[in-house]
């Protein structure tokens, strides 16, 4: 099984950020701050302890968080020792953005242009949400100055901390309720030049429609208008949720909307017998029943059993088939059944489905074994 993320934030974190502080402030007392940070730091989760510790610069820090600041922006651009290829390493300056959330909020100003210094080496996307939160409209006008910004990092937290369902942040309610606003910043990103801010965009997308699936599929439509084919890569990544979910709005906005006249046939799913760790092939061929071109939309789903004995899909792409007239065409991926973080497996019965154009159509079964 990998290794725990948390594994690469260990007790070596606090002391690099000490050292740190310490080279840009004589005064810091770094023993008393590592007695604060490290007490009970074993006993937290990743994000747990990026608060720890800002919790325990402020408290040995000048109380004045106009006077503290400088000093934490300051340290950050401090040597700090750690491996730059642990896939973590940014991670070093996660109690740097905390700070500037849980202490700043009074200093509007000053913590936005600290937020703009900091996304430049580590996502200010977790602290802006509080800066939403409590200064929506003033925060909003600069996201949106933001989104002409030359950084391409300062872009993407435009996108990426106005997201609505954030992963492992708290969500913005008011923009599940109304995502107008969010929708206005997207406006402005939706051709940025930075894959890394188009991927950005598209999962904000993405959480938007999970709770307005017919804006999503409207705000697809017409995003697909002249579109470039940059912009219709965002868009099909925006879809895919509201694909595998087989909407019918995200189907049509892609041109899947009808009900494709295929027959799915000569399925194969191998081993009949699988075991967990080991790996499942699933195949199939997908005829054209008509005398005119069909353009189809083919994935499939497994059905993993969980521990409650219920079953969830998981869907697996596969691709868009271009079908001549009564053309057969042969399909398949294999996939793996490792145990993995965010999966573990356990024994049962496991169907699998074929999904043509958002419809689901059972390919048959397999057992999976825990030995």
């Amino acid at each position: 099984m990998a290794e725990p993320l948390v594994a690469q934030y260990g007790p070596d974190v606090p002391r690099a950020i000490a050292r740190m502080v310490a080279a840009v402030h004589r005064r810091f007392d770094t023993d008393a701050f590592l007695h604060d940070a490290l007490s009970g730091y074993e006993a937290l989760a990743l994000m747990p302890r990026g608060k720890h510790m800002a919790r325990a610069l402020q408290r040995h820090l000048p109380q004045d968080y106009a006077q503290a600041l400088p000093i934490v922006l300051a340290s950050a651009e401090q040597p700090h020792g750690r491996d730059p290829s642990l896939s973590l390493a940014s991670f070093l300056y996660l109690p740097h953005t905390v700070f500037v959330a849980e202490f700043g909020l009074g200093h509007f100003e000053l913590s936005m242009q600290a937020q703009h210094a900091l996304t430049q080496r580590f996502t200010a996307e977790f602290s802006i949400r509080h800066y939403l939160q409590q200064h929506q409209d003033a925060t909003l006008e600069r996201l949106m100055a933001w989104t002409r910004d030359p950084s391409d990092h300062v872009r993407r937290l435009v996108s990426e901390g106005s997201r609505p369902r954030l992963p492992w942040a708290s969500r913005l309610p008011a923009f599940q309720r109304d995502p107008a606003p969010v929708l206005a910043l997207l406006e402005q990103l939706k051709d940025d030049p930075a894959l890394y801010v188009r991927r950005s965009v598209a999962n904000n997308l993405n959480d938007i429609g999970k709770d307005h699936p017919t804006l999503l599929a409207d705000t697809a439509t017409a995003w697909l208008q002249g579109a470039t084919p940059d912009r219709r890569w965002i868009v099909q990544h925006a879809l895919r949720t509201a694909v595998k979910r087989g909407e019918a709005g995200a189907l049509s906005a892609l041109g899947f909307g009808a009900s494709a006249d295929v027959t799915v046939s000569q399925a194969s799913i191998a081993p009949q017998r699988a075991v967990v760790g080991g790996t499942l092939a699933v195949a199939f061929d997908v005829t054209n029943n008509t005398a005119q071109a069909q353009q189809v939309l083919v994935d499939f789903a497994v059905h993993y059993v969980k521990a409650n004995g219920q079953t969830r899909a998981k869907v697996f792409k596969l691709k868009t088939l271009d079908l001549a007239p009564h053309e057969t065409q042969h399909v398949g991926k294999q996939i793996s059944l490792a145990e993995m973080t965010t999966r573990k497996h356990y024994p049962g019965q496991h169907q699998v489905d074929a999904i043509i154009n958002g419809r689901a159509q059972v390919l048959g079964s397999f057992e999976l074994l825990r030995f």
